[in-house]
């Protein structure tokens, strides 16, 4: 079965589909089977991922029932597996309903959790249906974050969500960590908000991945190319920040097995 991992944020503009594509791009390359699933109705990531958006069928029939989930899954050689996004999935508040609405999720990915070692979901920046539904299928959550006062907001916002799913429909939702995105260790700025962040996460039982995303405009410059950062630009610093992140996820994880 695979393990699935969450990255999430209600604050937008903090490397959360950035890092997403790049945890699903990375553990890819090292040789793992892995499906990346786009909650976001603006659909970014499997634009990020190279993929013609015009194209193929999207979350929003998957989760209406219209189709099997086998049948949207868009096969890549270079990336990820690809479930894609689009603006109708907007709708999502409208159309699950039920008492299992936050369920659904969880329920069509069990159909394929064993064709996968890792599923890798993007969510919105909100705490809405779909994003519950995101932490009610995951094993792991992994929060970016960047190093902006505003970021920390969000955080504590979070914490309540967590917990409540916590105390619900997944017991065992576990948050591996904090990502922190758009770091210069230079600025006092980025230093304060790191020791804040610690802060925050020692309140929810997690603590900040020891590696820190640089700045650099590969992070920007990829998805317009269609690739991922790590084919686009190799050597760039959010580049290896990102190889670095994906090797730490791992063995955080091996290591709370």
């Amino acid at each position: 079965m695979a393990v699935t991992i969450v990255l999430t944020n209600q604050k937008g503009g903090v490397g959360k589909t950035t890092s997403s594509a790049a945890l699903a791009s990375g553990l890819k390359g090292a040789g793992y089977r892995v499906l990346a699933v786009d909650l976001d109705s603006q659909g970014n990531l499997g634009f990020s991922l190279g993929l013609d958006m015009e194209e193929g069928h999207t979350m929003c029939e998957v989760l209406k029932g219209e189709i099997p989930v086998k049948d949207a899954i868009r096969h890549t050689e270079d990336c990820a597996d690809i479930l894609t996004s689009d603006i109708l999935l907007s709708e999502a508040e409208m159309f699950l309903t039920g008492t299992a609405r936050r369920l659904k999720l969880k329920n069509v990915l069990d159909d394929v959790s064993s064709d996968y070692d890792y599923i890798i979901i993007d969510t919105p920046p909100a705490l809405n249906i779909l994003t519950v539904n995101g932490y009610a299928a995951a094993d792991y959550l992994v929060i970016p974050m960047s190093a902006e006062i505003l970021s920390l907001v969000g955080l504590i916002q979070l914490k309540e969500t967590i917990e409540s799913v916590q105390g619900s429909v997944n017991p065992k939702l576990n948050v591996l960590g904090i990502l922190m995105t758009k770091y210069n260790r230079r600025t006092r700025l980025s230093r304060e908000v790191l020791e804040m962040a610690q802060t925050v996460a020692a309140q929810i039982g997690t603590e900040v991945f020891d590696t820190k995303i640089r700045c650099g405009v590969a992070a920007a410059e990829a998805p317009a190319h269609g690739l991922s950062i790590f084919d686009y630009a190799p050597k760039a610093n959010p580049t290896v920040d990102y190889r670095d992140f994906v090797e730490e996820a791992v063995q955080k994880m091996h290591k709370g097995a």
